[in-house]
């Protein structure tokens, strides 16, 4: 009995000594998504690729779990009271940093001490790609109401609907990976107007190489699916484009903004916490417009993180597929390129948007906006010897490219939770 609570505690621990469990990426069959077949090809030595895969980028799809389960039924208030000597040492990575920086940050290793600690929570920022979490969400919340009794239904809808970009792919630097089966050949280039992809591939480029013309598609389709209800499945490319055509313009913005704020509202996050009020791309704006702005807090989204772990964006299947949608196998940026993270499975979202005004002379360029700078991330960070938490980091510092800030204290609070 004593060597049965010994392990216990080690297992319940963030010790760093633990060894990996290899799995592999196996998501291709579920989802069909192509890319995740040449990772999976790539993982068992059938393809040759210079760039390993960073071990934390093997869990399986099976192997992904919401770590909340078990307190699904409490409330998101109680997570969010701060610990002391966690607020401490967290506060104490920001000295000589920018004062825009604002952070939530919990700590679930250990289920019967969970640490919370915060700085400027409320602070208010430009989502950027950030807001991509909440089309995400828009998208399963209107699959559950075509489909309220078959989980079923609502993946296979997803992984066999079909849907052509047109305009709302455009334009993105952004790049998508196109992976084709039969010659085993990836190419990577911009969305086109003529491109066609399932909706889980589409969500899979609008979260995985974070493609705003991908972003913009899969919340056109939510808009459709409030729209058509239960006649979407069926929904023709033809109908649907004469759908945008002939419904007033001030009708389709105030629908598409309902489709992915009020989703959030049911969830207790509020209107100055989180909500996005455009699309991704100026093509989409041929139908519908801007409304009410998009803002971000860390408060918001942790919220928003905290009810997906227990299973309560949507329901406990769209969470937990959502998350797995959410789990890095691409390449890892910013926050997630910390090499403190490498081992573990890293599940983030990151945004950052930038405004220059060169006529004053200050220095200004690629995310060293000198009006606005805007840089964000959002991770569930799960270390394979059970060291699990969650991060929202977002700041706008001006004139600098914040990225290697975010990758510091990525390492460092990695550090504070695991000592």
């Amino acid at each position: 009995m004593k060597k049965i609570l010994i392990l216990g505690i080690l297992i319940s621990s963030c010790f760093a000594f633990t060894a990996i469990v290899f799995y592999p990426i196996d998501g291709y069959e579920q989802t069909g998504i192509r890319r995740l077949l040449r990772l999976e090809l790539i993982n068992s030595g059938e393809l040759k690729e210079t760039t390993p895969l960073p071990e934390g980028a093997k869990k399986s799809w099976s192997a992904i779990q919401l770590n909340l389960r078990s307190k699904a039924s409490d409330s998101v208030g109680s997570f969010l009271q701060v610990d002391e000597d966690f607020q401490k040492e967290i506060g104490g990575l920001f000295k000589g940093l920018d004062k825009s920086y604002s952070l939530a940050v919990l700590d679930i290793s250990d289920l019967d001490s969970i640490r919370f600690a915060k700085r400027n929570e409320t602070a208010g920022y430009q989502p950027g790609s950030v807001g991509k979490l909440a089309v995400l969400n828009a998208l399963f919340t209107q699959l559950a109401k075509i489909y309220p009794d078959s989980w079923e239904s609502r993946t296979a809808l997803l992984k066999n609907k079909t849907v052509k970009a047109g305009v709302w792919g455009l334009t993105d630097e952004h790049t998508i990976p196109i992976y084709n089966v039969e010659k085993k050949t990836l190419v990577k280039r911009q969305v086109i107007a003529s491109d066609v992809f399932s909706l889980y591939e589409w969500t899979d480029h609008m979260l995985s190489v974070s493609n705003n013309g991908a972003a913009s598609i899969v919340w056109r389709e939510a808009l459709l699916m409030a729209a058509f209800g239960k006649e979407y499945p069926e929904l023709t490319e033809e109908k649907a484009l004469a759908y945008f055509k002939t419904t007033p313009k001030k009708e389709l913005t105030d629908l598409a903004n309902d489709v992915v704020n009020l989703p959030l509202r049911e969830l207790g996050i509020t209107h100055e916490e989180w909500r996005l009020g455009s699309f991704f791309t100026g093509g989409a704006n041929t139908y519908v417009g801007d409304k009410g702005g998009s803002t971000g807090t860390p408060i918001g989204l942790m919220k928003f993180l905290i009810q997906l772990e227990q299973g309560k964006v949507v329901d406990e299947n769209s969470s937990l597929e959502m998350k797995r949608l959410m789990y890095m196998t691409d390449r890892r940026i910013r926050y997630a390129q910390s090499p403190a993270l490498k081992d573990a499975a890293v599940y983030f979202k990151s945004g950052s948007l930038y405004k220059c005004d060169r006529s004053n002379g200050q220095v200004c360029g690629k995310y060293m906006g000198n009006v606005s700078n805007f840089m964000n991330s959002v991770i569930i960070v799960e270390h394979p010897d059970n060291c699990t938490y969650m991060v929202v980091l977002m700041t706008n510092v001006l004139r600098k490219n914040s990225a290697s800030d975010h990758m510091y204290l990525a390492s460092a609070i990695d550090k504070v939770i695991r000592k």
